[in-house]
């Protein structure tokens, strides 16, 4: 008898994660390698925020706190979500968590009974389906290919929607594609959704704040009518370069809230009560910075789109936000890289341009969606420029 659970071989470790840590790896052993697989902005934390934990330390705010958040940060999340999303919410309907996706797993293992489906559009973030699984839940992936935008059609999503189904994810500005779901997308969504009152949204916002050319940002929860079954998660990793601060939060239904606190009650108790108090700067004080950080990385896209889409064999869509490309490899498929190894999937491709150019990119399949690959421009224009070239001369040798 294993020691191991049934639970967690069902689940597969983290491929954007392993990515990063066999660059890192060839990178300590000397290899000269670009890590493009990274969803980490490459700003650093705001000196505001670094010095609201500064003061936390020295004030002894060093102590456990409410489980699911302390009442100043909840408190800044309402306010956050008045502010900026014109949602009225109250503290006993917020939680906070140790990042957005501690929030996800904790959201699925307080509602998710064996069985219960949950519809995941693909492209999808890597983490879905493994944390719907650990909570004995069924992952239903419906498939956006890159002709609609790599967005839910909302015809094909009644086809999807059955007795069974409990959630649904929605990510926009998306991780991997940065596709983004405008206003009237997320309507004709709802149109759907307003039918089946069994099912519940979970609305992936992360990326809110990163999007392009005067995108605005609209989160399902918006509309009154799916309010109370709409679960948003957003957090302070991407906006403000908190990734290792470890803050997620969401909002929503009251009952769901309390079942995740019970969760944490009993796994990882309060977050960092330091992360909490420079969250609470984050989201009360300056947001100046934001925009020039987008704009940078408006920069690097539009540098990544064009050089990609000149390279022969691969087409990639220009996104609305978020920090990620998505461009098909499948123009080099059945092509041979210079040792002779024949490329038959995007996993042989990334293979193969990390072994011969030193370039780390996450494939597609990882996503759900063959034949694709993820870069990560959340780095400088220099390694952008040096990846760029190099990925161009490795398609090149190519035959």
């Amino acid at each position: 008898m294993s020691i191991i659970s049934d639970s967690l071989r069902k689940i597969k470790p983290s491929p954007t994660i392993a990515v990063t840590q066999k660059a890192r790896e060839l990178k300590a052993a000397g290899k000269d390698v670009i890590g493009l697989g990274a969803g980490e902005p490459d700003f650093d934390t705001p000196d505001n925020i670094k010095q609201a934990a500064i003061k936390a330390i020295n004030d002894g705010d060093t102590k456990y706190t409410a489980v699911d958040g302390t009442p100043a940060l909840k408190k800044a999340i309402v306010e956050k979500f008045k502010k900026e999303n014109n949602l009225e919410y109250t503290t006993d309907q917020i939680t906070v968590g140790a990042g957005g996706k501690h929030v996800i797993y904790n959201a699925m293992m307080a509602t998710l009974n064996d069985g219960d489906e949950v519809i995941i559009p693909a492209p999808y973030w890597v983490s879905y389906p493994d944390i719907v699984l650990l909570a004995g839940g069924k992952p239903v992936v419906m498939e956006c290919d890159e002709k609609q935008g790599f967005k839910i059609n909302p015809l094909d999503l009644e086809k999807f929607i059955t007795p069974k189904t409990k959630w649904i994810i929605l990510n926009s500005p998306s991780n991997p594609t940065g596709a983004c779901y405008t206003e009237k997308d997320i309507r004709e969504i709802a149109k759907v959704l307003e039918k089946h009152s069994h099912v519940y949204i979970l609305s992936d916002d992360i990326y809110e704040h990163v999007t392009y050319e005067g995108f605005k940002f609209f989160t399902i929860a918006q509309i009154e009518s799916l309010k109370e079954r709409v679960l948003t998660m957003n957090g302070v990793s991407k906006a403000y370069s908190m990734t290792g601060w470890r803050i997620g939060y969401a909002a929503g239904p009251k009952e769901i809230i309390k079942a995740i606190a019970k969760i944490q009650s009993q796994s990882t108790t309060n977050p960092s009560s330091i992360s909490q108090a420079a969250s609470v700067e984050a989201l009360s004080g300056t947001q100046d910075f934001i925009k020039t950080r987008a704009d940078s990385f408006q920069e690097r896209r539009d540098f990544v789109v064009k050089a990609l889409n000149d390279i022969d064999g691969i087409d990639c869509l220009n996104p609305d936000g978020a920090f990620y490309v998505f461009p098909s490899c499948k123009g080099l498929m059945g092509k041979k890289d210079t040792n002779g190894k024949k490329i038959k999937s995007d996993t042989d491709f990334v293979q193969s341009l990390l072994e011969n150019s030193g370039i780390a990119v996450v494939q597609g399949s990882a996503f759900g969606l063959e034949g694709f690959f993820r870069i990560s421009y959340a780095t400088s224009m220099d390694n952008l420029k040096k990846a760029l070239e190099k990925i161009s001369s490795f398609c090149k040798s190519l035959s």
